[in-house]
C-alpha cells in the first residue's frame, strides 16, 4: 500500500550511496514495479534498485519444494 512504499523509499533514499541493502525474492524483476504499484513511488523505488546493483540469481529451484520432498 501507499504507507508501505513511502516506508520503502525512505529507507532507500537514506541508504542510497552509503549502505548495502539485499533483497531476497522469488518475483521476476521485470514484475517489481508492477507489485509496487506503478506510480512516481516505484518509478523511484526502482530508479534506487537498479543503479549500482548487483544481482544474483539463484536459478529456478524452489528449496521449499525440495525441502519437504526430503521430510
Amino acid at each position: 500500500d501507499e504507507s508501505m512504499r513511502s516506508m520503502l523509499l525512505e529507507l532507500l533514499e537514506r541508504r542510497y550511496d552509503t549502505a548495502s541493502t539485499v533483497f531476497c525474492t522469488q518475483y521476476a524483476k521485470k514484475d517489481w514495479h508492477q507489485r509496487l504499484g506503478s506510480g512516481v513511488h516505484a518509478d523511484a523505488i526502482m530508479d534506487r534498485i537498479v543503479h549500482n546493483t548487483v544481482w544474483v540469481d539463484t536459478g529456478s529451484h524452489n528449496m521449499r519444494e525440495h525441502s519437504t520432498m526430503n521430510q
